[in-house]
């Protein structure tokens, strides 16, 4: 196949996997209106008060930054409390910038059930609809990540990060850096319409499995 032949159907993909993303994010925040509702009351009373949602500045195509949406699982000012425990946070840079939720002291009880069922994550529909993100493609990641990637955090960059990726398919929180840079750059070097699918329906399984999630 010729470059020019090449670049053309590049162009398609892209062109469609932005309007299925338009698609299925309307079709999904329209969905969970009354989950969004629901959470939003329980958000009000004892140690879940305070915002619905959770944002976190995030690195996008191009290294254009964005904030992630999420309903949030975690005590208000949990970011703050992490940065100003140095033993805590030291365990969040050596975990893969993540903590296990049984020595997480900023997960709520109901936040734990939100993350093992992947629900805090539904709000990403926002960000997909307004093209900070797609649907499927390599996890966003915070700045401090971006030196896990070394010489290859250009061709990291190149793409749209996703809600669902290659990296989660393959194990999540159970893959653990620099592996975890191998499984999203081989999903930037096989993009297809073809591997999208594969890695939705491996997603929505772990989903439904619970596995990695954390």
């Amino acid at each position: 196949m010729s470059q020019e032949n090449r670049t053309a159907d590049k162009k398609l993909y892209l062109f469609v996997k932005r309007v299925i993303d338009i698609i299925i994010a309307l079709i999904a925040l329209t969905c969970m209106l009354p989950l969004f509702l629901l959470l939003l009351i329980v958000y009000s009373f004892g140690e879940n008060r305070g915002p619905l949602f959770y944002k976190q500045e995030r690195v996008g195509k191009g290294g254009q930054k964005f904030f992630i949406y999420k309903f949030r699982s975690m005590v208000v000012g949990a970011e703050k409390k992490l940065h100003h425990n140095p033993e805590l946070y030291q365990k969040y840079v050596e975990n893969s910038y993540k903590l296990p939720p049984e020595i997480d002291p900023r997960i709520t009880k109901l936040g734990k059930l939100l993350r093992k069922t992947s629900i805090d994550e539904l709000p990403q529909f926002i960000n997909i609809l307004k093209g900070d993100m797609t649907l499927i493609g390599p996890r966003p990641i915070i700045q401090e990540e971006l030196q896990e990637y070394g010489k290859r955090v250009d061709k990291f960059l190149s793409v749209t990060p996703g809600a669902m990726g290659y990296w989660q398919a393959s194990g999540r929180s159970n893959i653990n850096y620099p592996e975890r840079c191998n499984y999203e750059l081989y999903y930037v070097d096989h993009a297809s319409f073809l591997f999208d699918t594969k890695i939705l329906l491996k997603n929505v399984m772990s989903i439904f499995k619970g596995e990695g999630a954390y």
